[in-house]
């Protein structure tokens, strides 16, 4: 897969090119929304990497370039579960990161990377180009869906809100 972005009057649009079996699938628009897609013949004499640059090579060539990983923000979210977890949490997470792959994938917006579970929570982790406009297509997407009981969508770079503690009597 090959993803390419470019800002266009101060909006992120996205190109991104990616390999079937028969063909390779082109698709672009902007960041968050759903876009295009065109499909295109692959020829199997050349390597996968330069068939994805023959198909995005018009969007190259418009000044579109990737966004390297450590240049995304890491988007986290977060749902209660009881101590370690169980077997239906686990489920749920993976069920989870499958819609969002689809969610962040069809809309430009990144990828899902996967999850963790312990000590109360469950997290869902994902790399986003854009986390505001990410966070907004991730809850409007969960809100009426079985995924929708989230405590947080949060960015790991700025860190958890504190936890709040009730004084110990005596202490006000």
């Amino acid at each position: 897969m090959l993803k390419l972005y470019k800002r266009i009057d101060n909006t992120l649009h996205y190109h991104i090119a990616w390999l079937g079996r028969v063909s390779i699938t082109e698709h672009w628009g902007i960041v968050g929304e759903p876009g295009e897609t065109r499909d295109h013949k692959r020829n199997k004499r050349l390597e996968e990497k330069h068939q994805l640059e023959q198909v995005l090579g018009k969007a190259r060539a418009a000044g579109f370039r990737p966004i390297e990983p450590e240049d995304q923000t890491k988007l986290l979210i977060e749902y209660a579960v009881e101590g370690m977890g169980t077997r239906t949490d686990l489920d749920k997470r993976h069920a989870l990161q499958d819609r969002l792959d689809d969610v962040l994938g069809w809309s430009g917006l990144g990828t899902c990377d996967g999850g963790s579970m312990g000590s109360g929570t469950m997290e869902t982790c994902c790399y986003v180009v854009d986390f505001e406009v990410a966070k907004r297509v991730i809850e409007a997407d969960l809100r009426e869906s079985e995924f929708g009981d989230y405590t947080r969508i949060y960015d790991e770079s700025v860190g958890p809100p504190p936890t709040l503690t009730t004084p110990e009597a005596g202490t006000e």
